[in-house]
């Protein structure tokens, strides 16, 4: 497969994962977003919680959805300390034990403030069980105020949010390592869907809506909202799944899928089996490399929302493989990457004005 992506694709990608957007904060990022999908689409909708959708075509009575999130995990000020030491909760799935010796931006009308979530030494801490491990309780961030009265100085205050500060590496040549890459690898991968229909002249027809959603790391309520306007027809959802062969990970449990080779398929209650099957069909058709991957009740992921919307709506979810989900290292394969954009490109190509992917046919 002749490559996708091109060095003003790469910037772009960068830019938009360094660019914090912690859930209910994503306006930023979305304005990024859009400046850049704005050459190949006809129109823009928004709605009042920050969800875009690039449109092409939208006078056509048919709507097909591409979708990934916008929003990444952080954290809140929840309590600050006598001492000036600040205490969290979670803003969506943000994990604790990563926390010790992370910087982070907190944001205030001021702009940021850098911290660090300290931890002891470890020369003051007992070893063997009586050793503590890092939980939410017990985490804290430092920003070098002697007491509270000057981190309330600073503009920090109960409800400010919290983002790490780590920014995009290409590692060995083909390796895209980042925070946020969970989901806002999503977001560009449907704008690079968007970039190819217009630069290759593809004509659809039907009319099609690039939604990249807000609040998925809290519920999926941006896709939950954004259906409720589009009401698609059809719907592709993008997002991210892990890569189950590094260690600690049980692949009876979890599944066998490996970053670098393509694209996750899945199967799950809300994947639309005609739907799913014309994807594997386009894969297997156009030589794109794909793998496979059972959910139980649900995906977890925003097709739930998009499936079980408006009476129903034809939905499948293509997952990108990707290590160390919800940390700053996140890490994804540049085929993968690629590969997951042939395939939804690709498949549009493959879907006709009106089809009604009969469950029963």
């Amino acid at each position: 497969m002749a490559s996708i992506l091109n060095e003003k694709s790469i910037k772009f990608l960068e830019n938009y994962l360094n660019n914090p957007s912690p859930t209910g904060y994503e306006a930023e990022g979305q304005k990024m977003w859009m400046d850049y999908l704005k050459p190949y689409v006809d129109t823009f909708i928004t709605d009042k919680y920050g969800t875009a959708v690039g449109v092409i075509n939208p006078n056509a009575k048919y709507k097909v959805v591409i979708e990934g999130h916008s929003d990444e995990i952080s954290w809140y000020v929840n309590y600050i300390n006598d001492n000036g030491l600040i205490y969290v909760i979670r803003n969506g799935g943000a994990d604790h034990q990563i926390a010790p010796s992370k910087w982070v931006n907190i944001h205030t009308k001021k702009g940021f403030v850098k911290g660090v979530f300290g931890w002891p030494a470890i020369h003051t801490r007992r070893g063997g069980k009586e050793e503590q491990a890092p939980k939410l309780e017990n985490i804290f961030i430092d920003i070098g105020a002697k007491d509270k009265k000057e981190v309330e100085k600073l503009g920090v205050h109960v409800g400010c949010v919290i983002t790490y500060p780590d920014t995009f590496h290409i590692v060995n040549k083909d390796k895209f390592v980042c925070r946020a890459i969970d989901n806002r690898a999503g977001g560009f991968m449907i704008a690079e869907v968007g970039r190819l229909l217009s630069e290759n002249k593809k004509k659809l027809p039907f009319g099609l809506y690039i939604t990249n959603s807000v609040q998925e790391e809290v519920g999926l309520r941006g896709a939950e909202m954004i259906t409720q306007t589009i009401k698609p027809d059809v719907a592709i959802v993008t997002d991210v799944c892990h890569d189950t062969t590094t260690p600690m990970i049980e692949q009876k449990t979890e599944g066998t899928t490996k970053m670098g080779k393509g694209p996750v398929i899945s199967y799950a209650p809300a994947v639309h089996n005609k739907l799913r099957e014309r994807i594997i069909s386009t894969a297997e058709s156009h030589k794109i490399p794909f793998q496979r991957l059972a959910s139980s009740r649900f995906t977890g992921t925003d097709t739930d929302a998009f499936a079980y919307s408006n009476g129903g709506v034809v939905s499948a979810l293509i997952s990108l493989p990707l290590r160390y989900m919800h940390t700053t290292v996140e890490m994804v394969h540049r085929n993968d990457v690629e590969s997951l954009i042939s395939l939804i490109y690709n498949t549009l190509l493959n879907i006709k004005d009106g089809e009604h992917f009969s469950y029963f046919e």
